[in-house]
């Protein structure tokens, strides 16, 4: 049997699972075989850099904070107070840190940390993947952590509430994107409370009451793993042209509806976070000790608002919006500024930029249903509760976009 019938008989046992996107493979078949020190090396970079991140975001939420940092990254002035919200959650309840594997460890490229998917594949598919060819898991184990993490995050949530009923539980996502709503459903069964799914165009929000399910019931925690704020507060309402969406977070200040994850994830999310982190290493700021500017030395690239730096010291670069996903509106230049490659599309490009040095990702060649191709390839490690917990490959295009390939991988 070959590769195309092996594949196709080990993924129709997870029916839910969406082994092929866009009408091709998206998760290949053969996993990495990696040697236990390299799952080593990423849980210890992914402990470091959370650490980085999460201080980070402390300083940002700070309410002494100038109001113009956060306008210079990139957020708009009706967000202030969401974003510096505080709740009891940690910054993130599931973050994604995405790296680059170079011959002197891995290297940050963005943090995925308000709406990051891959989880499934990570959590899941990858232990059957391991089973399956023999090997050791390098994700054992995470399954539990991840749902301790989700009922721990809506627990916490709830008792925020000035409420006392037993808790109305909504998940939801786009009801038309399967990685988003099986991701979503994936959360909900883990959760194990009583709890809805509803897609997001039949939640109803009621302006300083609540937002609303089906049937008319007040949702007390929506979880919206899949869904940008960045998105959520364009949302108008067609008929009355009220802006639903900042209504939505106007809710969560006043504690009429909680969300996982919470406001600090958002803050995260823009990649001028990484400028901020590299310039106040570069002036060796007291907020981090010597130690953790030594890890800020080791794991993040040089990151800036503009690109003269690049451009006066002729090094490659790469032009990436505060907000963004999967590749979307990234471009890369060479030692002139001269455009060498770029997304096709360019969805975010309103947004402000950020320009950080330019870092190959390692290329390798992987067995697919179109034979044996070369792609470059991604590391994905996830921040479960400020802690690390299970990471994954993807393996594509010099730009990850939603087209590259899940690489499982198992330990030797």
């Amino acid at each position: 049997m070959g590769y195309i019938d092996e594949r196709k008989n080990f993924y129709e046992k997870i029916p839910e699972f969406w082994a092929d996107m866009y009408g091709q493979e998206y998760a290949l078949f053969k996993p990495l075989f990696i040697e236990k020190e390299e799952a080593d090396s990423v849980e210890e970079f992914g402990y470091k850099v959370s650490q980085i991140l999460f201080k980070t975001a402390a300083l940002l939420q700070s309410q002494s904070l100038d109001d113009d940092i956060l306008s210079l990254l990139g957020f708009p002035d009706s967000l202030f107070p969401f974003l510096r919200f505080l709740t009891p959650l940690p910054k993130t309840v599931i973050g994604r840190i995405d790296s680059i594997e170079t011959l002197d460890g891995h290297k940050v490229m963005e943090f995925n940390s308000d709406t990051p998917t891959f989880i499934y594949e990570c959590f899941k598919v990858n232990g059957l993947i391991s089973g399956h060819f023999g090997g050791d898991d390098p994700n054992a184990g995470s399954e539990k952590e991840l749902k301790r993490a989700v009922r721990s995050a809506i627990l916490t949530s709830y008792r925020e509430l000035i409420t006392s009923h037993s808790p109305n539980i909504v998940f939801t996502s786009h009801d038309d994107n399967i990685e988003d709503k099986e991701t979503v459903l994936y959360l909900k069964k883990l959760c194990g409370f009583p709890s809805q799914y509803i897609p997001l165009d039949q939640l109803i929000i009621r302006k300083n009451e609540g937002l609303y399910d089906t049937e008319g019931k007040k949702i007390d925690v929506l979880y919206r793993q899949t869904f940008p704020i960045e998105l959520l507060i364009q949302d108008k309402d067609i008929a009355t042209d009220e802006e639903i969406g900042l209504q939505l977070t106007d809710l969560v200040i006043k504690k009429k509806l909680a969300i996982v994850n919470p406001p600090s994830a958002f803050l995260l999310q823009s990649k001028a976070v990484l400028a901020v982190i590299w310039g106040m290493h570069e002036e060796r700021a007291s907020y981090f000790t010597e130690e953790e500017h030594e890890w800020i030395g080791q794991y993040f690239l040089p990151t800036y608002l503009e690109p003269d730096l690049f451009l006066k010291n002729k090094e490659m670069f790469v032009q990436k919006p505060v907000f963004g996903r999967e590749g979307d509106t990234v471009r890369i230049y060479d030692e002139k500024g001269m455009l060498l490659d770029q997304d096709k599309h360019t969805t975010y490009e309103h947004y402000v930029s950020v320009y950080q040095k330019y870092v190959p990702l390692p290329k390798m060649k992987f067995e697919s249903q179109k034979g044996t191709i070369e792609g470059h390839r991604m590391t994905g490690t996830f921040v479960i509760n400020g802690k690390p917990s299970a990471f994954g490959y993807r393996v594509g295009n010099r730009i990850t976009d939603n087209l590259s390939y899940f690489l499982p991988s198992c330990i030797k």
